[in-house]
């Protein structure tokens, strides 16, 4: 059965964005796929499109250029409560780096962190969807 949540991809990469949008649509059966190339155009896509999906899961990125995934999180602290009500935010990187581990995982808007490459299992037992 075809989940209702959205996903927003939040990844700078092209090779990411393909196979993280493959996996969510054949492995999990997502039917809706949004894709920004970096943090502000993921912030503009939330202002744009939150009335049209109460519940959005986030995929982000950490390492991207115009605005990384610690400007997105502070850009999107600044939102207001509705833009952020019912939304999940998965951290999805390669990072080694003691204090960027520490602070995604400090962050109240962060649901989880996932190691790359996108462990899809591991991710399908962790998402609350709303099917």
């Amino acid at each position: 059965m075809p989940v209702k949540n959205v996903f927003l991809l939040i990844e700078d990469n092209l090779i990411d964005q393909l196979v993280i949008k493959q996996l969510l649509k054949k492995v999990l059966c997502i039917e809706e796929v949004h894709i920004t190339n970096n943090g502000k155009e993921g912030i503009e896509w939330l202002l744009a499109n939150k009335k049209l999906y109460p519940s959005i899961i986030i995929i982000l990125d950490v390492q991207m250029p115009v605005m990384n995934g610690f400007e997105f999180l502070n850009a999107y602290a600044k939102l207001d409560s509705e833009l952020k009500k019912d939304n999940q935010i998965y951290v999805l990187s390669s990072t080694l780096d003691p204090e960027e581990i520490k602070e995604i995982s400090e962050s109240i808007y962060v649901t989880d962190f996932l190691g790359k490459p996108f462990p899809i299992e591991e991710f399908r037992n962790k998402i609350h969807l709303n099917a």
